[in-house]
């Protein structure tokens, strides 16, 4: 059986590792099809390498991919349009784990209604207390939800490993109009929305329903066996 490294090194690692394990090959195998020796290959896989272009020319080629694809070439393609991984599951998050996911603060999702059809605009996050606080432009379709019902999803792809997660909130938003509370909320954020300055409209989610799933890859790093 093709053996899954305990951890990678970098992001190019990830990637070789994971082919690997797409294509079933030990690192014998690849090593053997790269013309390499065995522990370079284990070397590549677990450290932060920089190998020449000549051997990550072969190593393309011993593991039936491009150049362009290990070193993530497609990294501003949109995500996840790798292949499924073998013997993947879908499991089901309880409601601690997706808030420890959720983290503190991250960049997610809101979903609304609005007069002319749906709308999804991402949104940098901020978890207090149990519930989501974000800022949005004073003119933002965000604005003028107040007391309304949105979703919120946010949600992490690991395409090196075909895995995933996802955590959805529904719940009913609420504009912050005192302004003190409002300026505490603002201060206390991680960081300034990346959209830039103006974002000072603060909206409050407490959600009456959290949900989460996780994609489960046996032979990824950190996973059960």
């Amino acid at each position: 059986m093709p053996s899954a490294p305990q951890s990678a090194g970098g992001d190019l690692g990830r990637r070789i590792s994971a082919r690997r394990l797409q294509l079933g090959l030990s690192r014998q195998d690849v090593a053997l099809r790269a013309g390499a020796a065995p522990g370079y290959i284990e070397y590549v896989e677990e450290q932060s390498a920089t190998p020449g272009v000549g051997f990550l020319l072969r190593l393309a080629d011993a593991l039936e991919t491009t150049v362009l694809e290990l070193t993530g070439g497609a990294v501003e393609l949109p995500r996840g349009a790798g292949r499924g991984a073998g013997r993947a599951r879908m499991a089901e998050l309880d409601e601690e784990m997706c808030w420890t996911l959720l983290g503190d603060h991250g960049v997610g999702r809101v979903a609304l209604a609005l007069g002319d059809g749906p709308v999804v605009l991402p949104v940098n996050y901020q978890v207090s207390d149990g519930e989501v606080v974000f800022s949005t432009a004073e003119d933002s379709p965000l604005a003028t939800a107040d007391d309304t019902e949105i979703a919120f999803e946010a949600d992490h792809i690991d395409d090196a490993f075909s895995k995933g997660w996802s955590v959805l909130l529904v719940g009913t938003v609420h504009a912050v109009t005192d302004e003190e509370a409002a300026r505490q909320l603002r201060e206390a954020a991680y960081s300034t929305p990346w959209a830039g300055a103006e974002r000072e409209h603060v909206m409050v989610l407490a959600p009456r329903r959290i949900t989460g799933r996780k994609i489960v890859v046996p032979d990824a790093p950190g996973e059960a066996r």
